[in-house]
């Protein structure tokens, strides 16, 4: 496989830097600097396969509740299931929450390596990456299916997976973007570039994609 130019590569990023300057942020990104790590790490948990703004309602309302790991312990099982309901996994999720509580205890604070993180119920490679990025501004590039699947189509790699696309683009991007490059390319597929019939007439980067037209995720 050819390994685009860098010129190409950061072209891409500054045009949908620009083309997304006015989207509103994620609940996680815009909340990176109120959250503590805790806080960090339920909310990203709460966030898998859930919708941006479903996450943020359920977070509030989890939040308003309890929001420190002691909290989280003190509220009863069934009460916090009761909180997550509107949430895939929701028995799933609470689980992996008390755990990161008891955990974050044990441990006397959220651990900030990407191993001890793993270690915790509930928590893959792009949950670790999201705490480390955003409550400890470790340089890691979390990776969702949606990053995954557009450095996929627009030929910047043939991964199979988001871990293989992480260690690909921590090898292909220099440094300066790796801050940037999840968020954009986040937006993008969730709103242009999605996995069925990607709107490929809006998108502002369709002369450089080597699939346009695609019907499908690869």
């Amino acid at each position: 496989m050819q390994t685009p130019p860098q010129a190409e590569i950061k072209a891409v990023i500054g045009i949908l830097k620009e083309y997304f300057r006015d989207e509103r942020k994620t609940t996680l990104n815009r909340e990176a600097g109120n959250f503590s790590p805790f806080q960090m790490l339920a909310a990203t948990i709460i966030s898998q396969q859930l919708p941006d703004e479903k996450t943020e309602q359920i977070v509030n309302k989890l939040f308003q509740k309890a929001k420190t790991p002691e909290e989280i312990l003190a509220l009863p099982k069934e009460e916090l299931e009761r909180i997550l309901y509107q949430s895939r996994f929701y028995e799933a999720k609470a689980a992996a929450i008390r755990d990161a509580a008891k955990k974050t205890l044990e441990n006397g604070s959220v651990p900030d390596t990407k191993e001890e993180l793993m270690q915790i119920r509930g928590v893959g490679p792009k949950t670790a990456n999201v705490v480390l990025r955003f409550s400890y501004n470790k340089p890691v590039i979390p990776v969702d299916v949606n990053v995954h699947r557009i450095a996929n189509r627009l030929g910047w790699m043939h991964t199979k997976n988001p871990e293989q696309t992480e260690e690909e683009l921590m090898n292909l991007l220099p440094k300066e973007h790796w801050a940037d490059i999840n968020g954009i390319l986040m937006l993008h597929g969730k709103s242009v570039c999605t996995p069925l019939s990607p709107k490929c007439s809006q998108c502002p980067v369709a002369d450089v994609c080597k699939k346009v037209g695609v019907e499908k995720s690869r």
